[in-house]
């Protein structure tokens, strides 16, 4: 089990994609007053650039940046290149992502193109490219950054789709990894201000706002979660139980889904 122990000295380096604004923005700073180098993610070097000047004045890490559209595989192989073998990195936080507004039958195929590669590829791969390395150190942890709408297609079937992978394939790294020290943590926010709303073509004040954390709170939580070796981090969930009591329905209800044979309703 990989926790983050201490909120000082130096941890590693931590790379955290979607890195430029919001959450990832805010990951950023809190993991550098952690104690961690940072390698920082996103399309825009100019947003990076400004973001990592400020975390070097206030914390003193040592910040890298890499501007790259992890939709892009030209661009995804490079941040592969660079993370692959890395041994000072020992966290790695999987934020990038994008939604889209259309339903189904109405996106167009580069949009839905674009969700999958960022969304399920991007976030695939680079957990492959650290993978190796954490194993080898014996520590470390992967953070993927799901939404509760993995659960709820209320933001359609593509991006809910998305997340649905993420969830899943986060869950089973918990049991790959089980032994080595490494550890993999899916984190469900739900609504959160920031500026994924307007890229996403949804108007985030249509929502109650008691509904609505903000980045700072919902990655405080995520940390902490991290921290307490949670795997399945949900900030706005009161009783973490209904974790346990989730996961032990979900096991059961597989079980009646295994037969030889079809049930008796589809018999001619």
């Amino acid at each position: 089990m990989s926790k983050i122990e201490n909120k000082s000295g130096n941890r590693g380096t931590a790379v955290v994609t979607g890195a430029s604004s919001g959450i990832g923005a805010v990951y950023a700073e809190r993991l550098a007053g952690r104690g961690y180098d940072l390698l920082l993610v996103a399309r825009r070097a100019d947003r990076l650039e400004v973001l990592a000047k400020t975390i070097r004045q206030k914390h003193g890490q040592a910040i890298a940046i890499f501007a790259a559209d992890l939709a892009d595989d030209g661009d995804l192989r490079k941040v592969e290149e660079r993370i692959a073998g890395n041994d000072k990195i020992t966290l790695l936080v999987n934020n990038a992502g994008i939604a889209g507004s259309k339903v189904v039958a109405e996106a167009d195929a580069e949009d839905i193109a674009r969700q999958i590669k960022l969304n399920v590829i991007a976030l695939s791969r680079l957990t492959r490219a650290v993978l190796p390395g954490l194993i080898a150190k014996g520590r470390g942890a992967v953070v993927n950054v799901a939404s509760i709408v993995a659960y709820n297609t209320v933001l359609g079937g593509i991006y809910s789709g998305t997340k649905a992978y993420v969830v899943n394939f986060t869950e089973a790294l918990e049991s790959e990894l089980e032994g080595t020290g490494v550890s993999a943590q899916v984190v469900l926010p739900g609504p959160v201000r920031t500026d994924f709303w307007d890229v996403a073509g949804a108007d985030i004040s249509t929502l109650p706002p008691e509904i609505v954390m903000t980045a700072e709170d919902l990655v405080d939580a995520a940390l902490a979660g991290l921290a307490q070796g949670e795997r399945f981090t949900a900030p706005g969930l009161a009783d973490l139980a209904e974790v346990d009591k989730f996961r032990q329905a979900r096991g059961a209800f597989y079980g009646k889904l295994v037969a030889g044979k079809p049930a008796a309703r589809y018999a001619a």
